[in-house]
């Protein structure tokens, strides 16, 4: 799989163009004034924890929601106005797969086809292609509802791009996917954005967001940081950074934190990520646990990571919400 720094060629007016996009439901603000844009050609990640605001963007970007206040235009159009024409010139795929599990793969594949208008020989090419792209040969006489949930998946995703949408919209796609799955599906992507269309997707999981060429990162509606993911863990990354095993973390953790000398300490998975000021970081975390009589394997520095810079921001939002 190529590189997530990997840019799109070309200099091209915008795919996506958002101003102070804001949805309110009643009293709650689900997108809160976000600003971003999408260059065509590149694979867009929207990061975020559940009910973050991702999907409501999306559907407002696809003209499925009006917008409370804001723009947003999609390959020219305007969201508010022009919702049917964009809705006529994208690919969507949400959460739940759109296809028909009594119908074979090639039967679903048809069907999708048809409903964009495709017919004759050049439906015929376009399911070639889908089959070919997805790698769905084998499996092109299977009756949908039997396949793997990682299969079906491609072959979602297939059935949205198959009349060659200029922009795809990609809601969570991967969610409850195995991650053997979920990368062969992310080669499924960059091979169509090798082709020039232009991906927005939403996640929650840290590995994909590292497949994007540039990230937007939501919480709590509110656009907090965007970049490549090396522009990210760069600018937001904690500096000082090492990371702890030990048979212990919680206590590692408990001791850092009680110490005061650490910037940031966090659990990552076993082991436990701290990050100092000190010019010896390993030292200072040494010295620290061994103080307090904590065992531990090892004591490394690290570069952050987008998990580090996920956490860092997601700390600073919930402080600014409190405060």
């Amino acid at each position: 799989m190529p590189g997530s720094e990997r840019q799109p060629a070309g200099d091209r007016p915008p795919a996506v163009e958002v101003v102070n996009l804001v949805k309110r439901f009643g009293r709650f603000t689900a997108v809160d004034d976000i600003s971003f844009t999408v260059p065509r050609g590149e694979i867009f990640g929207f990061l975020g924890p559940n009910g973050a605001g991702k999907s409501t963007t999306i559907k407002m970007l696809t003209g499925l929601l009006r917008p409370t206040a804001g723009r947003g235009m999609v390959l020219g159009y305007d969201m508010a106005a022009q919702g049917h024409k964009i809705r006529a010139s994208i690919g969507y795929m949400s959460q739940k797969f759109s296809l028909y599990d009594d119908l074979r793969v090639v039967e679903n594949i048809d069907f999708f086809g048809g409903i964009y208008g495709l017919g004759g020989d050049l439906l015929a090419r376009r399911r070639d292609w889908v089959l070919g792209l997805a790698g769905l040969g084998e499996e092109q006489r299977r009756v949908t509802g039997t396949l793997p949930v990682g299969v079906k998946q491609r072959l979602a995703l297939g059935c949205a791009a198959i009349h060659r949408p200029a922009i795809l919209f990609l809601d969570e796609p991967t969610a409850g996917v195995d991650p053997q799955s979920r990368r062969r599906f992310w080669d499924f992507i960059y091979r169509l954005s090798d082709a020039g269309v232009t991906v927005f997707v939403t996640t929650h999981y840290l590995d994909e967001a590292e497949y994007c060429h540039r990230l937007g990162l939501i919480q709590g509606g509110r656009l907090t940081a965007s970049g490549t993911p090396r522009e990210l863990k760069s600018r937001y990354g904690p500096p000082g950074l090492v990371s702890i095993s030990s048979a212990r973390p919680q206590a590692c953790l408990t001791a850092l934190e009680r110490a005061g000398r650490a910037g940031e300490v966090n659990l990552f998975g076993a082991n436990v990520h701290a990050s100092f000021a000190d010019p010896d970081p390993v030292g200072a975390a040494r010295a620290i646990l061994q103080a307090g009589g904590v065992e531990f394997t090892s004591v490394r520095p690290i570069e952050a990571g987008l998990e580090d810079v996920f956490i860092r921001l997601m700390a600073r939002g919930a402080d600014r919400e409190q405060g």
